[in-house]
């Protein structure tokens, strides 16, 4: 099984299941999960996680998301974007000063209420499927934070913008709430996801390129031969967590390693301090990567926070 992380550039048409259920099939095996929906219509940046590195998939998913958005002003849709039925049709009126304004001054905390076509559920109950059945409910407004917008470019009615922003943003409904504070109303022409962590636009592979190198690359083996290392696109399970410090316990405590279990002082080569401040990357002597670990100070000792053993 193949533990690791494809920086995938999700294409137009595909959604998030899809591209899922395409290297299933690429890569011959079950186990592997994306870190966060992107609309059919959207593109760009889609983590995905193979085997074992599924237990990040979360951990991504809570990162903060960085986008490059156009906003159409003047037009409204019921699912806030250019795929939608047109509600409202209005002249633009307004001046580019207006505009800027009125973008910036949603940078910062804001609540936000979920759109009608997302994937959010209630009472069990997907809102898209809700909303393809004509059925709109109540949603509460949820908190989320802008941590910056740049206006790249204003070509009335069209407005072009990078955004960053927390987990659980809809640009989308970001482009409507700025088209209805503008009077005139607005939905999202085209959206492109640049980054995710440390993971790039620049850098993303299409599926169509990844089936190529799978090919090549994995070449006279057998898919079950496969390994992360076989492939030079999928980044390791450690990748997202180099932010952390590197510790290495002594090949004697292997088995209390390999175990779970706690993790004294003595266990490590060359113990530090510090590493008792932050949580800290674990490996064996052979330099597998085993977890994620966190110093518990009543215990004097190291606690797994998320253990991904690859021996």
């Amino acid at each position: 099984m193949v533990n690791g992380i494809i920086n995938v550039y999700k294409e137009k048409g595909y959604t998030s299941f899809d591209v899922v259920a395409k290297l299933r099939g690429i890569l011959k095996q079950k186990k592997i999960g994306h870190t966060g929906t992107l609309d059919p219509d959207a593109q760009g940046v889609l983590p995905v996680c193979l085997g074992k590195a599924t237990k990040v998939c979360d951990l991504l998913t809570d990162k903060n998301k960085e986008y490059k958005a156009v906003m159409l002003l003047g037009k409204v849709t019921d699912t806030q974007d250019m795929s939608g039925t047109v509600l409202q049709e209005r002249e633009v009126c307004v001046s580019e000063q207006e505009v800027r304004d009125a973008v910036l001054s949603f940078v910062g905390d804001y609540e936000q209420v979920p759109p009608m076509y997302s994937a959010l559920k209630v009472n069990g109950k997907k809102l898209c499927d809700l909303a393809r059945e004509g059925k709109t409910v109540e949603r509460k407004a949820r908190p989320v934070r802008i941590l910056s917008i740049e206006i790249e470019k204003i070509e009335l009615p069209r407005v072009t913008m990078k955004v960053e922003c927390s987990k659980g943003t809809y640009i989308r409904t970001l482009c409507q709430d700025i088209g209805e504070k503008l009077g005139c109303g607005a939905c999202m022409e085209s959206l492109l996801r640049t980054k995710v962590s440390k993971f790039f636009v620049e850098d993303a592979l299409t599926l169509g390129q990844i089936e190529e190198l799978v090919a090549k690359e994995g070449a006279g083996m057998e898919p079950a031969e496969w390994s992360a290392k076989t492939f030079s696109f999928i980044q390791p399970v450690d990748s997202v967590f180099v932010q952390y410090p590197k510790a290495v316990v002594l090949q004697n405590y292997d088995k209390v390693l390999y175990n779970g279990n706690r993790l004294e002082k003595e266990f490590f080569q060359n113990y530090q301090s510090e590493w008792e401040e932050t949580p800290i990357r674990i490996y064996d002597e052979k330099d597998c990567f085993i977890g994620l670990y966190e110093y518990k100070p009543v215990q004097k000792n190291y606690k797994p926070a998320k253990m991904f053993i690859e021996t």
